[in-house]
C-alpha cells in the first residue's frame, strides 16, 4: 500500500493558498513547493458523467421515504450513513452504510446523510454527500481520502441523477442543522459529529422510536428486496458447491481453506459476505459462531458451513448446511442430522401468512425433545421436557429470525410486531434448528460428543403458504451425499 503525502503529524508544508498540508510522519517527501501544487491544479479531463440512470430501486426508496415522512409529520429526520472505522493506525475497514440510511436512500458512501425537512404536504428530502474532490487547493491528490488515492466519487449532480434525491454537501451540513429549529430525530450511533450538531434538539426516547419504525418496516420486504434476497441465495448456492469441490485441499490445510473458498463467490458475484462465515468442522460445529476458522479438517467428521452472500445492494443470504467431510455419514451422524432435517421440515410447514411467529419455532422444538426424549437423552414426557426447557442443552438456540439488509434483520422491532406477532406475505425468515453435543457433554454417551448438526434455509411468505429461496441446496441426508458425490466427480 502506497503511503499518501497527507499524514497526521506537525511538519506543514504550504501550498500558494496557504493552506496548512499536513505531512505523513516519516514520509520521504518533506513539504509541496509552489510549483508542484500549481502544476497539479490544472491539465485534467472534464470527467463529468451525463445521463445516468437511477438505481433499479430509486422508486422503492422514495416509496420508503414517504412512508417515513407520514409517519412522522412536522419533525425533521436526519439518517446518518456513518464514518470510516480506524482498522489500524491509518488503515480504515471496508465501509458498510448503516441499514437505515442504505434502505431510505439505496446509498452506500461514508459520511453521507438523508435529511427530511418537514414542510406543509410532508418533508422535502435532501442527501448531503462529500462532493468531487477540489483540484484547486489540492484536496484530491493531498487529502488522504482524495480522490486520487481512493478513487473518484459522484458529483452532487451525478448523485442526484442516481439517487432521485437533491444533493448538497455535507460539510456544510453539522452548522446547518445546529442552527435549525423545531423537532427532529436522528438515528444514533453511526455519525458522532451529526449528533453533536444536534446535542440539545433530540431526545434519546424519539430517537428510539425513529429507529424501531424503520427496523418494522423491514419486516415485510418490497419487489425489489425478495429479488435481491434470491439473488443472494443463488449466490451462496454456488458458493457452498464450490466448498464441496475442494475439500480434500481443506483436509489438507484447514478450515481456512474453505473460508476463503467461500468469500472468492461473495466477492466475485456480491459485495462481501454478509456476516462472518462459520466453517466448523468436527467438535467446532458445537460452537455455534466459529469464526476462527482454523481447526483441521477430517475425513469422518461433520462440517458445519454457515455463510452467505451479501448483494451490491446489501442483501444477504444465511445458509447453514453439515456435511460429511469424506462424503458419507456415519450411522449415528446421519440419525442425528436426520432427526434435525425433520425438525425443519417441521418448521418450514409452519411458516405461512396468518401464523403466529413462534409456530415454526415451537414445531421444531418439539421434534427434537422427541427424538431426544426417544434416544434416552433426557427424562420425559416431552410435555415436561419443553415446559422446562430442557431440549435446550442440546438445541441452544431459537429456531430463526428475520433476514434482509442485516442478517439479524429489525432487530430493534418491538416484540409483539416480532416474535409475538403474526407471519404476513413478503416476510423473509431463517428455519435453522440444530442439535449440539458438547466434546465435554458428560451426559450424553461418548460417541455423541463433538457432533454439531444445523439445517438452515431462507424461506419467503407467500400469500398461500412459503417458498424455499435455499432449495436449490439439497438438505435431505441421502440427497446430500448424492449432490456431493455428483460435485466431487
Amino acid at each position: 500500500m502506497s503511503e499518501e503525502l497527507t499524514p497526521e503529524n506537525p511538519e506543514i508544508a504550504q501550498t500558494e493558498s496557504d493552506e496548512p498540508i499536513k505531512q505523513r510522519k516519516n514520509g520521504l517527501y518533506p513539504g509541496v513547493s509552489d510549483e508542484l501544487a500549481e502544476s497539479m491544479k490544472s491539465g485534467w479531463a472534464d470527467t463529468e458523467l451525463h445521463g445516468l440512470e437511477p438505481i433499479a430501486q430509486a422508486s422503492e426508496t422514495a416509496a420508503r421515504r414517504a412512508a417515513l415522512s407520514a409517519r412522522f409529520p412536522g419533525e425533521r429526520i436526519v439518517v446518518p450513513a456513518g464514518n470510516l472505522k480506524t482498522r489500524s493506525n491509518d488503515t480504515e475497514y471496508a465501509f458498510r452504510a448503516s441499514v437505515e440510511y442504505a434502505y431510505l436512500t439505496g446509498n452506500q458512501t461514508e459520511d453521507g446523510v438523508l435529511v427530511l425537512e418537514p414542510t406543509v404536504s410532508g418533508h422535502d428530502a435532501t442527501i448531503y454527500l462529500l462532493p468531487r474532490s477540489d483540484r484547486e487547493n489540492g484536496e484530491f491528490w493531498l487529502d488522504g481520502q482524495g480522490e486520487l488515492w481512493v478513487g473518484r466519487r459522484h458529483s452532487l449532480a451525478e448523485a442526484e441523477q442516481v439517487y432521485g434525491i437533491p444533493a448538497s454537501d455535507v460539510r456544510e451540513l453539522a452548522g446547518h442543522l445546529a442552527e435549525a429549529s423545531g423537532p427532529v430525530r436522528v438515528v444514533r450511533g453511526h455519525d458522532a459529529g451529526i449528533e453533536a450538531a444536534l446535542t440539545d434538539k433530540v431526545t434519546r426516547e424519539h430517537d428510539d422510536e425513529l429507529r424501531v419504525f424503520l427496523s418494522e418496516a423491514r419486516l415485510v420486504k418490497d419487489a425489489f428486496e425478495i429479488g435481491e434476497l434470491q439473488k443472494a441465495v443463488d449466490s451462496t448456492v454456488r458458493g457452498f458447491e464450490d466448498v464441496v469441490k475442494i475439500l480434500d485441499k481443506a483436509e489438507a490445510t484447514s478450515e481456512r481453506y474453505i473460508e476463503g473458498t467461500f468469500f472468492l463467490r461473495a466477492r466475485v458475484e456480491g459485495n462481501d459476505i454478509g456476516y462472518g462465515s462459520i466453517c466448523a468442522s468436527g467438535p467446532h460445529a458445537c460452537t455455534l459462531h466459529w469464526v476462527r476458522n482454523d481447526g483441521p479438517v477430517r475425513s469422518g467428521d461433520l462440517l458445519l458451513l454457515d455463510a452467505g452472500v451479501e448483494t451490491h445492494s446489501l442483501y444477504t443470504a444465511d445458509v447453514t448446511r453439515t456435511l460429511p467431510v469424506n462424503g458419507r455419514y456415519t450411522e449415528l451422524q446421519k440419525k442425528i442430522y436426520d432427526a434435525v432435517y425433520e425438525a425443519q421440515e417441521a418448521g418450514i410447514t409452519a411458516v405461512k401468512p396468518g401464523a403466529k411467529y413462534r409456530d415454526f419455532h415451537d414445531a421444531a422444538q418439539r421434534v427434537l425433545a422427541e427424538k431426544l426424549v426417544e434416544w434416552g437423552l433426557v427424562e420425559g414426557p416431552v410435555e415436561r421436557v419443553l415446559e422446562l426447557g430442557l431440549q435446550r442443552r442440546w438445541t441452544l438456540h431459537g429456531t430463526g429470525h428475520m433476514l434482509g439488509l442485516d442478517v439479524h434483520d429489525c432487530a430493534v422491532a418491538r416484540t409483539e410486531t416480532y416474535v409475538d406477532g403474526t407471519l404476513e406475505p413478503g416476510m423473509c425468515l431463517t428455519v435453522e434448528p440444530g442439535l449440539y453435543f458438547q466434546a465435554d457433554d458428560l451426559t450424553v454417551p461418548q460417541e455423541y460428543r463433538g457432533i454439531g448438526v444445523r439445517i438452515e434455509d431462507d424461506i419467503l411468505v407467500t400469500e398461500d403458504g412459503n417458498r424455499n429461496l435455499s432449495a436449490g441446496l439439497p438438505r435431505r441426508s441421502d440427497e446430500v451425499e448424492a449432490w456431493m458425490a455428483q460435485l466431487k466427480g
